[in-house]
């Protein structure tokens, strides 16, 4: 059973950067894709990027160019470095297995974007 921890959310202005960080337990860790999602208020949770078993990266078209997602295998991590973030990247962001994420989601970490 893998289980989800996400950090390194918090206030920001427009413009500026984060970094999350999801660490996994589990040993099957490094043979799953992974992805991170966001849910903003009233909206449903998408994924917006995610990182195959082999370093392949797929990214939505509102996050591509600013948003990089990498990912450690031998410490069960992936994270997320956030650039040029916007007002509209406020969010509760998660992370979890792309496609058919588990059903044990982790608390998530808030990103605001604000002046």
């Amino acid at each position: 059973q893998v289980q989800l921890v996400e950090s390194g959310g918090g206030l920001v202005q427009p413009g500026g950067s984060l970094r999350l960080s999801c660490a996994a337990s589990g040993s099957i860790f490094g043979r799953l894709t992974m992805g991170w999602y966001r849910q903003a208020p009233g909206k449903q949770r998408d994924v917006i990027a995610f990182i195959t078993s082999r370093g392949e990266t797929t990214y939505a078209d509102s996050v591509k160019g600013r948003f990089t997602i990498s990912r450690d295998d031998a410490k069960n991590t992936v994270d997320l470095q956030m650039n040029s973030l916007k007002p509209e990247d406020t969010a509760v962001y998660y992370c979890n297995k792309v496609p058919r994420p588990l059903d044990a989601w982790g608390q998530g970490t808030q990103v605001t974007v604000s002046s």
